[in-house]
């Protein structure tokens, strides 16, 4: 089966979490809204009134007859397909668990620099933002990788189940890494404290088929209109 991705063009954003589930999957898909008239198929689909699970907004993915939508959603049922989740539904459920836990990390480093409305400019709420930023490099960063850590710890093994990866690590992975270009300066002192899950970042980095597309042209660099956004005066 070719899979079809939905995403906005031009962002890694949620759809990144994704990618990277596939890559690691070999599994055949279409990034479509990257495509010539791939926008159009895309918004056709949102706002489709025949379609009897519509998806609220992007990512989305199609699978066959299925349309699946929300990023936790979309890796669960990869998860279960590739292998890339616990066999045990004590396993998938734990697995979906730090997922959603992650997902909520993400809503919170986005809302730093858009802390009142997506809706409104960056420089509409620059103060605000400053604000925000702080509580997120003092208080939450440091809550949420420290969780990650911890859980680490316990894991006996490399990754967050254990010994065989998950979606849940690519994940974490990619939130190193969006953390890493947003707040270089507040990762550099967090990091200190983090030596499991940096290193599950580096080995999520060095497997093949994630080394082979984060060097591909299929991987979009960060920039300043996705979750994760570099703006110094946020990052004192």
């Amino acid at each position: 089966m070719r899979y079809e991705l939905y995403y906005w063009p031009g962002i890694q954003g949620r759809g990144e979490f994704v990618r990277l589930a596939l890559e690691e999957a070999d599994a055949p898909y279409i990034d479509v809204a990257r495509r010539k008239a791939g926008m159009s198929k895309m918004q056709r689909l949102l706002e489709s009134k025949t379609i009897a699970h519509p998806p609220f907004a992007p990512p989305f993915l199609k699978a066959g007859p299925l349309l699946i939508a929300q990023t936790a959603n979309i890796l669960l049922f990869l998860g279960n397909r590739h292998a890339l989740a616990p066999k045990t539904e004590a396993g998938r459920l734990w697995t979906h668990q730090l997922q959603l836990t992650i997902a909520d990390f993400v809503t919170e480093a986005h809302d730093t620099h858009h802390p009142i409305a997506s809706s409104l400019y960056y420089e509409d709420q620059k103060a605000e933002a400053r604000r925000a930023a702080k509580a997120f490099r003092e208080e939450r960063l440091p809550k949420f990788l420290g969780y990650f850590e911890r859980v680490l710890a316990r894991a006996r093994g490399p990754y967050l189940n254990g010994r065989a990866l998950s979606y849940a690590d690519l994940s974490l992975f990619q939130t190193v890494e969006g953390l890493r270009y947003a707040f270089p300066r507040a990762m550099a002192r967090a990091e200190k404290k983090l030596p499991r899950v940096i290193a599950l970042h580096d080995r999520v980095r060095e497997r093949p088929r994630i080394a082979a597309y984060l060097a591909s042209k299929r991987r979009l660099a960060f920039n300043q209109a996705g979750i994760y956004r570099r703006y110094p005066e946020l990052d004192p």
